[in-house]
This record gives C-alpha cells, structure tokens and sequence, in this order.
C-alpha cells in the first residue's frame, strides 16, 4: 500500500512540474521576443532627448526573472488547486489554472512595467494567456487520463453506525472516477465481523457515524495495519483538531481555548476589513450603482433588502443586500432559505445571486464593524433557534465576527446541510491565522464563478438537519 501511494505522489508531482514548465516556457517565448527588447530599449523623450538607456540583462537576471513566474505559478496553482491531479475533475483542474494563471499573469504584467519604467503592451500578455489556456485544457484532461490509467478508482468498504449511509454514499459515488463504495457493512453485525472484513481486498475503510466506543477501536485497529482509513469528524473532533499541544512534564496535553483568536490577530483582521472594504466600495460603486437603477426600474420596489442577522455572541444587526425576490416573498412573516427554483427569486435576482453581486452592499456592514470578510456566514435569528434545537453546538459558531464569505462557503455548497457547515465553521474558528484569511480571500474569487456554490438548498433540506 505505501509503494502504491508513494507511485501516486511521484506521478502526480512529475506531471505537475512538466505542466509548470510547459506555462513558463510560454511566458519564457514572449520574454525575450517582446517584452525583453521593449525593456532593453533606450527611451527617448518626443523632444529625441535620452531618458535612459534601457534595461540590461544576463543570464542570471533573465533566469531570476522566470523563476519569479514558476515560484508564482507554483503558488496560485497550489493554492487554487490547480496541481489537485486525480483528486479533482478535469474540469475542476482547469478552472483553477485559469485563476492561477490570470493572478501570475497580472502581477508579472506589473513587474514588467516596473522594469520598464512605464506601461508596456497587454496584448502580448493577453496572448500568453490565451496559450496557456489551451495547454492547461489539454494538461488537465490528458493528466487526468494518465492517473486513471494507472490508478483505477478506490474500492472502499464503508462501516457505518445508527444513521443511514444514503448521504455520504450519494458523496462517494459522485466521484466513481476516485472512489467505489465496494461493501457496506453496520457495526451491529459484530465488531470481530468488521475488523476481519477490514482485513479483505480494499484500497481504504470509510468509518460513517459509527460510535466512540466502536470508532476508537476501528481507527487504531486500521493504522496499525497500514489502512487507510476515512473518517467523518465528529464536533468533537473539529475542536480537538484545532488544540495547542502543550507538555506536563512527559505527558503530551492538548489545551483547548475557549476563544482561539488572539487580540492581535483580531486587530490585524480588523484593519484589513477596513482598508479593503473602502478600496472595494470606490471600486465596485459604479456596478452597485447601475445594479440599484436596475432593480428600481424592474418593480418599483425597494432597492435594498434589509434583514437582521446574528454576529459575534448572538450580536443583532441588519444585513445588506440588494433585493433579488419579490416585495412579498416572506409576507407570511416565515423566514425559510432560498430553495432550487425559488419563484419568489425575479429574473434579475437570479443574475444577481448568481454574480454575488447582491452581497456587494454588505461591505458597508463590514466597514462599520457589524461583519468581517472571512467568517462564518450570519444566519437570522429565527433559523438559528431552530438549529439550536437540534445542534445544540451551533453556538459555538458565534465565538467569532461573522463574515462576508467563509471556510463553509469556499469548501462547502450553498446547499451544505447545516451540521456539515457547523462543522467546516469550526474548523476555521479553531485553526484561524492571518494567513488563513488571506488564502480563504483569494479562494473566494473562485467561488465567486462556480455556479453549485449559489444554488439554494433541496426542499428536504430547508429544515436543518443534524447527521451525527
């Protein structure tokens, strides 16, 4: 088994650089036959009077040059999940590489005005865009192709507890280029039964909602045989995971805090939510502007939609957000979730929803300190009583100031079930770093364009439901 992953990881990582090199090499050609020669170049006033004699490089210089643009490419690919070969779709891959390379891209545009002193053409930037484009379609798919080759889909047995498997079945199956759900078995058919099954012909053991008492035994039983082994976290799990290991004398001790985030980091947090939601506002007013005209000339109804929504410690304010459903879609005082095919949503609601941009006006929320840009998302004060019901632990989530965008919405859907987002929310509460917001800031672009991400929750799944 561990010759079988190491094959995988060296495969993925030779496929991975070949594809770097093959983008750089690109940006490489337009270098040195366009943009070199214009930095190079003697610059000479309208009046024919010298104001430099232009750019001059060596090896070394040229080499420094493209190695900035690997080591950024490297970077965004990594971060976007570009180089994620047989773990996401093709498709998927490339998404990722076009967000990776349009952020190499611009900032590499940038350094090279920088070397020139002024502003330098974009077309050939838009050019090497193009071509990479087309070889990262190609990369993904034929990559894609070779790891499938080599290495079939995952035959897994599933053991699972009192809840039923259709969930997390439905999840692995979706991926059946990755995964295959083999065997199922339930820990009432005996624990001695499921370790011997353990032991059969699979390539992983997912353990589904099965109790401590079995799970523990399970877990230690699979590593100590070299199984690898899929768990699904378990609350206690998530906040375990995000503790300081400290040491009493030679006893390891994980310290769990009952609020994670350092005053400094929040005051770190609390500047970059000012200086970029003013920078976004000037930016982003003229879209605001046209979207508010729009939405005004459609019905003659309020441009705004004011609701009130939850924050840090259960804190009440009111959110922002350009209207996308009817005047009367919640006439009956009700609060319920947008639903797949909502008829309360208008047409220019669904291409506003589906362009995020009627999020855009909870930037002032964010400027006068009501919300933040990375946290968990504000929920309304009615559907938080109800998951409080069933989750008693979805207070936990109020620990922090909520957010713009969060851990939930760039690794879940919009139609995540409420325990799955209460579990990805503490996940960023407790494992939160300066960096970490700026990785889910960049993420968030992404998401901004992938369409699962702003569908509204199945009929089934309005009521909030509880999976463990």
């Amino acid at each position: 088994m561990k010759q079988k992953e190491s094959k995988k990881r060296i495969l993925v990582l030779i496929l991975a650089f070949v594809g770097l090199c093959m983008q750089t090499a690109v940006y490489a050609w337009f270098w040195f036959s366009v943009y070199y020669p214009q930095v190079s170049k003697p610059r000479v006033s309208q009046d024919g009077y010298a104001l430099g004699n232009g750019l001059k490089l060596y090896f070394r210089g040229h080499l420094l040059i493209l190695a900035i643009y690997f080591i950024l490419l490297l970077f965004f690919s990594n971060t976007y999940g570009g180089l994620k070969i047989g773990y996401l779709r093709p498709m998927d891959v490339f998404f990722s590489q076009i967000f990776a390379l349009f952020m190499v891209n611009f900032i590499s545009y940038f350094q090279i005005a920088l070397l020139n002193n002024w502003l330098v053409p974009v077309l050939p930037m838009l050019e090497i865009f193009v071509i990479q484009l087309a070889i990262a379609f190609l990369w993904a798919y034929t990559t894609n192709a070779i790891y499938m080759k080599i290495f079939p889909p995952r035959e897994l047995l599933l053991i699972s507890g009192v809840y039923p498997v259709d969930d997390i079945e439905r999840k692995f199956n979706s991926r059946k280029d990755k995964y295959h759900i083999a065997k199922k078995m339930n820990i009432s058919e005996g624990i001695d039964a499921v370790y011997k099954e353990c032991l059969g012909n699979y390539d992983g053991v997912v353990i589904w909602d099965v109790p401590s008492q079995f799970r523990n035994g399970l877990v230690k039983y699979c590593y100590g045989r070299n199984i690898r082994i899929y768990v699904m976290p378990k609350i206690t799990d998530v906040l375990l995971k995000g503790s300081s290991q400290l040491h009493l004398f030679d006893t390891p001790v994980l310290l769990l805090r009952e609020y994670s985030i350092k005053i400094e980091q929040r005051a770190i947090k609390r500047l970059f939510d000012i200086v970029l939601s003013l920078l976004l506002i000037v930016l982003s007013s003229p879209v605001m502007l046209v979207t508010a005209i729009i939405i005004k000339a459609y019905d003659k109804g309020p441009v705004l939609y004011k609701q009130i929504r939850c924050t840090k410690d259960r804190r009440e304010f009111k959110i922002m957000k350009f209207r996308s459903m009817r005047v009367d879609a919640e006439k009956d005082g009700v609060a319920r979730l947008a639903s797949k095919n909502d008829s309360r949503i208008t047409p220019i609601g669904k291409f506003i929803r589906s362009c995020r941009i009627d999020e855009l006006p909870q930037l002032f929320n964010i400027l006068v300190g009501d919300m933040s840009f990375i946290g968990p998302r504000p929920e309304r004060p009615e559907i938080i009583k109800q998951y409080l019901e069933e989750m008693p632990e979805f207070a936990f989530r109020t620990k922090v100031k909520a957010g713009l965008a969060g851990y939930a919405q760039v690794y879940g859907k919009y139609n995540t079930t409420p325990y799955d987002k209460l579990k990805l929310d503490l996940t960023y509460i407790e494992n939160y770093s300066i960096w970490l917001d700026i990785k889910l800031m960049l993420l968030t672009v992404k998401i901004l364009f992938t369409p699962d991400s702003t569908e509204g929750v199945e009929e089934d799944q309005v009521t909030a439901q509880k999976n463990s």
